[in-house]
């Protein structure tokens, strides 16, 4: 059975926020608006990351580096015990890695579903990789969001990314 998707917490808020100070940081350097950090089980940030994917590589996810960094650079009970805070729910790509580098609990600002309605609303077409829920890919890990106080900004951010 999947965890129970719960709403993020105030100390979540915090590191949420600067995720979205990462998306703004790419998408001010040619990048689509998104970004994500990881943080130990003391509160500690380990790695942070935003999207990379303006040089045509577009499997250059902030999620999908942090669990490349990871799984480097954490003992196994360090991954389990850690959180990745992100301003995006992660693609079927970043879920994939996450559950298989063995990430602990996934906190994001703002769903797959969410990013869909917005596209849709701007007449852009579908992504080119469907939009599923993390547990759909990764069913037993822990996971918290969106966070409804963050979605505005990130609209503003997705809208300025897609031009309209």
């Amino acid at each position: 059975m999947a965890p129970v998707i719960t709403t993020p917490t105030n100390a979540d808020l915090v590191h949420l926020r600067s995720c979205v100070t990462l998306a703004r940081e790419a998408l001010d350097e040619g990048d689509e608006p998104f970004g994500s950090l990881i943080v130990d089980h003391a509160g500690v940030i380990r790695f942070a990351d935003r999207n990379r994917v303006s040089g045509g590589d577009h499997t250059r996810h902030p999620e999908f580096a942090i669990a490349r960094w990871a799984a480097k650079n954490l003992t196994e009970e360090q991954r389990a015990a850690a959180t990745v805070y992100t301003s995006g729910e992660h693609c079927p790509m970043c879920a994939a890695a996450h559950a298989w580098v063995g990430l602990g609990r996934i906190v994001y600002a703002a769903s797959s579903d969410q990013l869909s309605v917005w596209r849709t609303s701007w007449g852009l077409p579908a992504l080119p990789v469907a939009a599923l829920p993390i547990n759909k890919v990764a069913p037993d890990v822990a996971v918290a969001g969106p966070a409804p106080e963050l979605e505005d900004e990130l609209r503003q951010l997705h809208a300025r990314s897609a031009g309209v």
